[in-house]
């Protein structure tokens, strides 16, 4: 239009409600595939919020990061970097480091083993890095047990759209 001007078509071939060829019950696979559907973010999200939490707890700073104490107790820090730990920022991003190189990897093994085993390959990862992270004595294994995380983290949401996708109800 001249001028700048533009129409929106509001309703073009549209009815309110379901559209054509979908019911709109509400079953036990439509439940299940919105809540894989928000597993991937509610994971990922979940890990963000603890791995904060955790950096500012006094008893886990004292008993990984001892050095750090000692520097926020002499009060050697300034207002915008509290935490100059190089141990601590390898323990804060071997999980998202781990992610990204898992999900350059997921989809050639998915292809090669298939959805359900890529899934599983991410659930044992999520184990072993879960009980890593819970056994963990020193900072190793915290670090180890991430690096287990992220990938799991990096096979689940690579593969977890197309597996939603095939439990979706078709067309009918």
């Amino acid at each position: 239009m001249p001028g700048g001007g533009g129409a929106l078509a509001v309703g073009a071939g549209v009815s309110a409600g379901v559209a054509s060829g979908y019911s709109s019950e509400i079953t036990f696979t439509v439940v299940m595939s919105c809540l894989m559907a928000a597993s991937g973010g509610l994971i990922f999200g979940y890990d963000i919020s603890i791995t904060g939490g955790l950096t500012q707890m006094r008893s886990f700073l004292e008993a990984f990061f001892p050095e750090i104490i000692k520097k926020v107790d002499s009060a050697q820090q300034d207002a915008y970097c509290i935490f100059d730990s190089q141990v601590l920022t390898t323990f804060v991003s071997s999980l998202y480091l781990a992610g990204v190189f898992a999900c350059l990897v997921a989809g050639h093994v998915t292809r090669k083993v298939g959805r359900r085993n890529s899934m599983l390959i991410g659930a044992s990862f999520f184990l072993v890095g879960a009980i890593l992270n819970c056994a963990a004595v020193n900072i190793y294994m915290l670090v180890i047990g991430r690096i287990f995380l992220g990938f799991a983290v990096g096979f689940t949401n690579q593969v977890r759209p197309s597996v939603s996708k095939l439990i979706l109800p078709s067309p009918s």
